[in-house]
């Protein structure tokens, strides 16, 4: 790390000129990054594979359908001849005015699995056209519209999965820049308390150009990796996300322990070189560990996790790189005169947190079981987690298309017409046994073979089984796996619901091996930095047990709907996405182990010097607390201001980040860490024999300065 900082300090013109070419690139590509990138999903499942086929031959087929009901006037019934024509009239309509939308109807198909009780009312499924298209709202309302002017006097209603969705927000305008420039406002607050000097906008800057660097990088891996392991758009988002707060924590750690540097008197480049020196080391073992976390989710076999896994290799290790090279360039050349007014002092030791060390310390035991109380408490509540799509009445339950859903239950459709599964039948003579055989399934109210040359391709057809419950949420019961039980072999069950079903077992299905890896690369990696073998075994648990907490807290907000409706004025959705809980493993993970490493490396060399646990707890704390809760804040900031996005997954995955983040630095690392390690003494340091022999960090050249505690002067 010396001959690394030693040479960056003697070529820093050459190193800020490389990176400003980088930068410039990365605005350049940047915005073509997006047109790189593909959506969807792919995986090796049986709905995958059907709705694969599906849209070669039947477009939107494979997507949830729009839903249309009209209730006719009392009397009627969708069997009287005068309503026939008025229903084929609709069918007609509709073809003029949306010739691209599939329909299927009782006046184009004659079955009565669209009728509703006692034939006085019936359904209409529509569709878009291509896959991976939906039945907005306003389509439905000009349905809805057509319908009524179609049938005299009839009452109609509509909705589906996708209107039902959009009536969850109440900030339809929230983009995605404008809650990143509300983050980076409220990042540049917290630098701006941390530091009292123009150096806050330093740990921006690095971060700025950290992301466009990743951009660059993403860009680069659409055209080597290969096209089974596309890259999802939403993978531009999260690097953005998670290059912003990796970078300024890296940061933050190391123009921090600058200022402690040159206010023990070192001329500005030896402070740069001794700032790399010990606070380079704990940004190196974090960005590593982070770094091959992320990449563990390689090993779950869905194309949007593999995606994330991929970039995620390189996110930490740009964030690690800009921090150990432009950084300590900028400081040797700029620094001092970037630190002004310097309002607040960085070479004494915080009171409020030294204080708080002390008496977590005389009170460990009573700390520990608290800290280990509250999550072990929240954990329990994770243990009751739901990971599925919501229910419709969970999306909403209030608006036009919440009606709609009361009505299609008051005329005996159900809600898992919501979910109707479409099949595809290659053998066209096969549909009516296939129907058939559908109608006698006790979990699926009916099933229907569309007609038209739009339902009949390559000599294949569809059927479409409507089953009793939502398909893919906690009430599908056993609707999906009795439709692949009874539809012969040679018929394939897709559709977006089934496939979410299949992405939802294989991912978990991965999960424990994923675990496996992440915990015991981190392990090993904390073990040759911290050169111990409990403290890295007591922060792979507390990881993993703060991750179960947070866990809980999203169940408690989103699915059980605790203050759901005063923060966005919806009601619980009764379930989690399915890759919030995967997505938040991996970021948490890494970000909690960003903190870890920048406590305990100061624990471990205020104990080196002092021999004391103690001593080393109280040093380490006093100097990382206000740096660690900094971090966090900023990152919540970032967060929340993501959480106004109106996409309910959106929502959920941003809540869980910021809590987990704060949770974390404030009731893991300021109150359990520092309990713990007092509760294990000595064998906090313990290490075998064989691996006494790994290499120590060689010291800083010239004399270090005593760093223990000085005199408390100010209050932070």
């Amino acid at each position: 790390m010396e001959a690394l900082s030693s040479w960056v300090v003697r070529h820093r013109l050459i190193v800020a000129l490389v990176w400003l070419a980088v930068t410039v690139v990365g605005v350049v590509v940047a915005p073509s990054v997006s047109g790189r990138l593909k959506s969807g999903v792919s995986l090796d499942s049986p709905a995958y594979t059907a709705n694969q086929q599906i849209a070669r031959h039947y477009g939107g087929a494979t997507s949830v359908p729009g839903l249309v009901t009209i209730n006719l006037p009392a009397g009627q019934t969708v069997h009287a001849p005068a309503v026939k024509a008025e229903l084929t009239a609709l069918d007609a309509r509709i073809a003029q005015a949306q010739p691209t939308l599939r329909e299927v109807s009782y006046a184009s198909t004659g079955s009565n699995a669209l009728v509703g009780h006692a034939g006085a009312s019936t359904l209409i499924l529509v569709y878009p056209p291509h896959a991976g298209q939906d039945v907005p709202g306003s389509v439905l309302d000009q349905l809805t519209a057509a319908a009524k002017a179609a049938v005299a006097g009839s009452t109609v209603h509509s909705t589906g999965v996708v209107a039902l969705s959009a009536g969850t927000a109440t900030s339809g305008h929230s983009t995605v820049l404008t809650e990143l420039l509300i983050g980076a406002a409220g990042a540049l607050l917290v630098l701006a308390w941390v530091f009292g000097s123009f150096l806050a906008l330093l740990p921006l800057i690095m971060a700025v150009i950290s992301v466009l660097m990743m951009q660059l990088l993403i860009y680069a891996l659409t055209y080597i990796v290969p096209s089974s392991t596309p890259f999802n758009p939403a993978v531009q988002y999260i690097v953005a996300l998670l290059g912003l707060g990796l970078s300024i924590d890296y940061s933050l750690l190391i123009v921090n322990r600058w200022r402690e540097e040159r206010a023990a008197g070192r001329p500005n480049a030896d402070a740069v070189r001794a700032a790399m020196h010990r606070a380079g080391h704990a940004v190196v073992v974090s960005g590593i560990t982070a770094s091959l976390g992320l990449f563990a989710l390689v090993v779950v076999p869905v194309s949007l996790v593999r995606g994330i896994g991929i970039s995620g290799l390189f996110i930490p290790s740009t964030a690690t790189l800009v921090a150990l090279t432009l950084l300590p360039a900028v400081l040797s050349r700029i620094g001092p005169r970037l630190d002004w007014p310097r309002r607040r002092s960085s070479g004494q030791a915080s009171r409020f947190w030294t204080a708080w060390s002390r008496r977590v310390i005389r009170n460990r035991v009573a700390a520990a079981v608290v800290g280990l109380g509250i999550l072990g408490g929240l954990a329990g509540v994770a243990t009751t987690i739901n990971i599925s799509q919501p229910t419709g009445s969970a999306l909403a339950n209030a608006g036009p298309y919440a009606a709609g859903l009361r009505a299609l239950r008051a005329d005996g459709f159900g809600s898992g017409a919501l979910t109707t599964v479409p099949i595809y039948v290659p053998a066209a003579g096969q549909a009516p046994a296939v129907v058939a055989a559908l109608d006698k399934v006790s979990s699926v109210r009916a099933a229907v073979s569309p007609s038209g040359p739009v339902w009949h391709q390559g000599g294949s057809a569809m059927v479409l089984a409507i089953p009793t419950n939502e398909v893919g949420t906690s009430h599908g019961g056993t609707s999906l796996a009795d439709i692949r039980r009874t539809v012969p072999p040679s018929a394939l069950v897709g559709g977006d619901p089934a496939q979410t079903v299949d992405e939802t077992s294989v991912t978990y299905g991965a999960f424990p091996l994923m675990f496996g890896l992440v915990a015991l690369v981190t392990f090993l990696l904390l073990a040759r930095g911290l050169r111990s073998m409990l403290l890295p075994a007591k922060a792979v648990l507390l990881n993993a047990l703060s991750v179960a907490a947070t866990y809980g807290l999203v169940v408690l907000v989103f699915q059980n709907g605790l203050g759901i409706h005063a923060l966005w004025g919806m009601s619980a959705t009764g379930s989690i996405n399915t890759y919030v809980p995967l997505l938040m493993f991996g970021f948490l993970f890494g970000i909690s182990m960003d903190y870890e490493v920048f406590i305990l490396s100061r624990v471990r060399e205020a104990y080196n010097r002092t021999r004391s646990t103690d001593a080393g707890i109280v040093e380490g704390v006093s100097r990382t607390g206000r740096l660690v809760t900094s971090a966090a804040l900023i990152l919540c900031f970032a967060l929340a201001s993501l959480s106004t996005a109106n996409n309910i997954t959106v929502r959920e995955l941003a809540f869980g980040l910021a809590a987990g983040v704060l949770l974390d630095a404030v009731l893991v690392r300021m109150l359990l860490l520092p309990a713990l390690v007092s509760l294990f003494g000595k064998a906090n340091w313990w290490l075998p024999a064989k691996a006494m022999r790994m290499r120590r960090p060689p010291p800083v050249s010239g004399p270090i300065p005593d760093e223990r505690i000085p005199a408390l002067t100010g209050d932070d």
